[in-house]
Parts: structure tokens; C-alpha cells; sequence
């Protein structure tokens, strides 16, 4: 069985362990992160703070930019973007790991309390039901905090997430 989990772009490049699940997974993506990836790749700030790790960083972002740039997942991307919550078709990078783009859209629900990718991340995890992956304590903190109807897992869980399986609601309102 598939385990979905919504989690920023950037977070798949920086941590390898991602990319080898001990099952199938599928990445739900905002498609805001997935631009995200062009900015840091082209930043002057360090992704990572050790320089060899930020060029190592740097060039698994730059092979993330590619996989989406390839003609068939660049289509199924622009689908997707054409109506607010559309998913896009899988995209498909190996037999254990799929990418799914969603045209995610703040309305702001969670404006005060989180940032606009922060806030695309918790909506789209909330209308699909699936649960955040996260390096963000800070962020972690928060959702706990302000009781958001989420499942939230630490990226350093990501074998028990995937193995355990996730259960739906953290919090019943």
C-alpha cells in the first residue's frame, strides 16, 4: 500500500532517506514549493550550512528542477495548475517514489499564524486528509500549538510513518 505525505520540495533533495522507502510513497507537493527549488538554486544564501553539503544540496535540487521540467511531468504539471486543489497526474520518478503536484491555494485560513508555504502545506494536508512531513520543529510547535486537524511527523520519523502507516486527525474538535 501507498503512504502519501505533503511535504515541501526542497525537503526531498535535502534529505536523501526520502528517496529510499522501505514502501511505496507518494510526495503531495504545493506546487509554491516546487518553485521554491529555482530560488535556491540560484540564491546566494547557503541551503546548507556546511559549503560541501550545500553543493551536494545544490545539485539534488538542480536534478529535481530536471524531473519536473521533463516534457510529460511539465504537462501533467500545467493540468493541475489550471484549477485551484486539482491534483496532478503521478509523477513518476522510480517504483517506490511518486510526486504529486497540487495547485494549492492560501486563502489565508491560517495567515496570522503561519507563512504562506507553511499555511499551502497544512490546507493541502487538511482537504486530502494525509499527513505534513517536516524538519521544522518551530513549525511543528505551532501546528501542535494552534490545534490545525493534521497529522504532523518529524522527518527523522520517516521510517515509522511509512512502516506504521499514518492515522487520520491528530486532533478530534
Amino acid at each position: 500500500m501507498q503512504r502519501r505525505f505533503v511535504i515541501e520540495a526542497v525537503m526531498v533533495a535535502t534529505y536523501g532517506q526520502l528517496l529510499v522507502p522501505s514502501l511505496p510513497v507518494d510526495f503531495v507537493l504545493p506546487y509554491s514549493t516546487v518553485l521554491e527549488l529555482y530560488e535556491m538554486k540560484d540564491s546566494p544564501e547557503p541551503v546548507m550550512d556546511d559549503p560541501t553539503e550545500d553543493a551536494f544540496v545544490r545539485g539534488k535540487i538542480g536534478e529535481l528542477i530536471l524531473f519536473f521540467e521533463d516534457s510529460l511531468n511539465r504537462k501533467k504539471i500545467e493540468r493541475a495548475l489550471t484549477v485551484p486543489w486539482r491534483e496532478s497526474s503521478p509523477l513518476i520518478l522510480n517504483d517506490r517514489i511518486q510526486f504529486t503536484v497540487v495547485n494549492a491555494v492560501d486563502n489565508a485560513h491560517y495567515g496570522e499564524y503561519f507563512d504562506p508555504v507553511e499555511t499551502e502545506l497544512l490546507l493541502t494536508a487538511s482537504k486530502f486528509d494525509i499527513p505534513i512531513l517536516s524538519d521544522q520543529y518551530e513549525f511543528q510547535d505551532r501546528l501542535i500549538e494552534a490545534e490545525v486537524p493534521v497529522q504532523v511527523f518529524d522527518i527523522e520519523d520517516f521510517d515509522y510513518a511509512v512502516e506504521e502507516g499514518a492515522q487520520p486527525q491528530l486532533f478530534d474538535h
